[in-house]
């Protein structure tokens, strides 16, 4: 049956049903896209929109992740379903061969910067060595029929394909617009099949960066037993990824890893943070992080925590690494990477594989 999404206003002791309208315009909701990609789950750097495909086609929008893979993202725009499938399997077959002066010369276009340069802003580190290695296909709808969701399911559970549906639910209450939204399959696990496709088997750990400023220290996490991140939302986003009972290895870049630990709680904004070994919130203690309550009231802005027990630290001076180690620039990933996991098990006295 069709993915629908319902929406109530609280209004006292009782729920008002705000009825959904008609979307006015899909080119607006492209622009949002365009304008802020995490409205559909995406950390991800436009790379253009509305490109011209070798077919004579038009793709809505191409966008690039932390991996320097490629997403393809098209609005259904009153299309049958077999026309929509149908068109971002055929865009699919035309992108994976662009090479990065291609990528380069689009994103140019689009936003008067080369890729590396963009790439840099975007998301604070170098571009990797190999771009477009692989892609994933996001099918963007206001509404999503009985047929869109099970070519959708088919292709992904049944032949692996990278692809996956979001759709947008649009209402109005008191002259006010609101958009609702809703996957059809996992975002996380549509990644991970990509990124599959040319990684190593997970480990089993968890891999986070971990930073030193106005707003975490890393002092701070180890006294108190937290991982922090954020200041915006496709920082603190990541640590939604991490459940209780993961275990991982914490990062300082420039330096070398500091950390190893399970984590016991999972991300919260910083505010409702508790230590349980005290019996107190975060923020009533003595931080060496001074801006740590910034924005603490701004899910979108503050930092967020999550609980992790921390099995053995060092250090930032005494960080472990070695020529070769794996570090990026993601807030959290699943840790792939061999002789880095080998090197953290000695160092970090992790006997066994988990």
């Amino acid at each position: 049956m069709p993915l629908t999404i319902g929406l109530w206003k609280v209004a006292g002791s009782h729920l008002q049903e705000i009825p959904t309208s008609k979307l006015d315009a899909e080119t607006r909701l492209e622009q949002w896209i365009i304008a802020d990609p995490s409205i559909i789950g995406l950390d991800a750097l436009i790379i253009g929109h509305q490109l011209k495909t070798e077919g004579g086609g038009f793709l809505d929008i191409l966008a690039m992740d932390s991996a320097g893979d490629l997403v393809l993202v098209e609005l259904k725009k009153d299309r049958t379903p077999r026309e929509v499938v149908a068109q971002i399997l055929d865009y699919a077959s035309w992108v994976k061969s662009l090479t990065f002066s291609e990528l380069d010369g689009y994103l140019q276009a689009h936003n008067h910067k080369g890729l590396a340069e963009a790439f840099f802003d975007h998301f604070g580190d170098s571009i990797p060595e190999s771009v477009n290695a692989s892609h994933s296909m996001m099918i963007v709808a206001s509404e999503l029929d009985d047929s869109s969701q099970r070519i959708v399911e088919y292709l992904a559970e049944e032949y692996g394909v990278s692809i996956n549906a979001v759709f947008f639910s649009f209402f109005m209450s008191e002259a006010q617009e609101l958009l609702a939204r809703a996957w059809l399959l996992s975002p996380t696990q549509v990644q991970d099949r990509v990124h599959s496709k040319r990684q190593a088997p997970w480990s089993g750990y968890w891999f986070a960066n971990v930073g030193e400023g106005d707003h975490r220290n890393w002092e701070d996490s180890v006294q108190y037993g937290f991982l922090g991140a954020g200041q915006g939302p496709r920082y603190s986003r990541p640590l939604k990824q991490l459940s209780v009972g993961d275990k991982l290895f914490a990062y300082m870049k420039g330096l070398g890893y500091v950390g190893y630990g399970e984590v016991t709680s999972e991300a919260r904004m910083i505010r409702d943070f508790q230590v349980a070994s005290l019996s107190k919130a975060l923020l009533d203690l003595p931080l060496r992080a001074q801006k740590a309550a910034e924005n603490s009231d701004n899910a979108d802005l503050s930092e967020w925590a999550v609980g992790v027990k921390w099995l053995k630290t060092f250090t930032k001076t005494d960080a472990r690494t070695f020529k070769g180690v794996f570090a990026n620039q993601n807030i959290v990933c699943k840790l792939r990477h061999e002789p880095t996991v080998e090197f953290l098990r000695r160092e970090f006295g992790v006997a066994e594989p988990i």
